[in-house]
């Protein structure tokens, strides 16, 4: 794993760059010259470029790269930000103010760079076609090679803590992250959302026992907890809603992949054809067919999306919910084999693409 690259000749910015660090659990590398930070400067995970050598290393003329950041003591005078465009810097960053801020920063980039999870979305094609259950699903068995989190953007879907019997496990939801500005850490979201071993959810919790929230999320508080998450988690699950929204939209846009759930009905093809033409990028969609009726090869000519996998209704699915164990009890299950099989041809499209 790379690790920061802090720069600067300046003792008291870089006793507080390693007071941040040490807070953020990471060992950063540390240069005092334009020609050491040159020889650390594209395997850094992140750079921290004091003020007091923006010019020097500007002089130099680094590669460009992302990740770096100019870091001031006390508000920067406006030639810095000119200074710092000429390195490539992202942002122009003063000390004490912004400590909260680079501490996630760092943090980041202890987890091993910005960008990590694999996100997945999942939608019905039509009303009460298993949508959460099938994200629930996946989620459990992503845990079972790695972090995962499940994110329940429907508001007015079952609850994914419930199905995944995380109801009454202490942790932040929804309605803390809309009232809260900022950039998340993915260490953060991971530590303070409910969990159990492994696997996360991020849901509605403004009380025990009450399904209830925000009627609409915020934007801003969407891109950060995915942002996050993705950063934080090894497989992301986002339980999305089917309702017409640009929000929706964007979501869509950041999953790798959607999965639309379709019970193979003419009404249940029908909605998730309409579905599927209203989605933008239809590249990134994948049906998977629940129960019997119309052939997969029929619905997938209809969509116009490629039928990923099928599977037959899982017996006594409401009991294991009710019981708190989450909608897989077995592997060997239809719901079981089909998140199993999912999952594996999900990690070979993503190595392939």
């Amino acid at each position: 794993m790379t690790t920061p690259l802090f720069i600067t000749r300046d003792d008291t910015l870089l006793d507080d760059l390693l007071r941040l660090s040490a807070a953020a659990g990471v060992t950063p590398d540390v240069a005092h010259d334009g020609g050491a930070a040159l020889r650390g400067w594209t395997g850094a995970s992140l750079v921290l470029l004091g003020a007091d050598l923006v010019d020097e290393v500007a002089h130099l003329s680094p590669a460009r790269r992302g990740a770096v950041h100019v870091v001031t003591w006390g508000p920067a005078p406006a030639e810095m930000f000119r200074a710092a465009l000429r390195v490539g810097a992202e942002t122009v960053t003063d000390l004490p103010r912004s400590d909260a801020w680079l501490t996630e920063v760092l943090t980041d980039a202890g987890e091993g760079g910005p960008s990590r999870g694999h996100v997945l979305g999942v939608i019905g094609g039509s009303g009460g076609a298993g949508a959460t259950t099938l994200a629930c699903a996946l989620g459990q068995e992503a845990a079972r090679a790695g972090d995962a989190l499940v994110v329940d953007a429907d508001p007015l879907g079952p609850g994914c803590d419930r199905v995944l019997g995380l109801e009454d496990v202490d942790g932040v939801g929804w309605e803390a992250l809309v009232q809260t500005t900022g950039r998340l850490s993915g260490r953060s979201l991971r530590e303070a959302v409910p969990r159990r071993g492994p696997l996360g959810v991020l849901g509605w919790r403004p009380g025990r026992g009450v399904h209830a929230g925000p009627a609409t999320l915020q934007a801003f508080a969407v891109r950060e907890a995915l942002s996050a998450a993705r950063r934080g988690h090894d497989t992301v699950v986002v339980d999305l809603p089917r309702t017409p929204d640009p929000l929706v939209d964007e979501v869509v846009a950041r999953c790798d992949r959607v999965l639309v759930v379709v019970v193979p009905t003419v009404g249940g093809v029908a909605s998730a054809a309409r579905l599927c033409a209203r989605l933008a990028d239809p590249s990134r969609l994948r049906l998977v067919v629940r129960g019997t009726g119309i052939a997969p090869e029929r619905i997938a000519r209809v969509t116009g999306v490629p039928v990923l996998a099928s599977m037959a209704d899982q017996r006594g699915l409401p009991e294991a919910v009710d019981l708190g164990m989450g909608p897989v009890r077995s592997r060997r299950g239809p719901l079981g084999r089909a998140v199993v099989d999912l999952l594996a041809q999900l990690r070979v499209m993503g190595a392939a693409a």
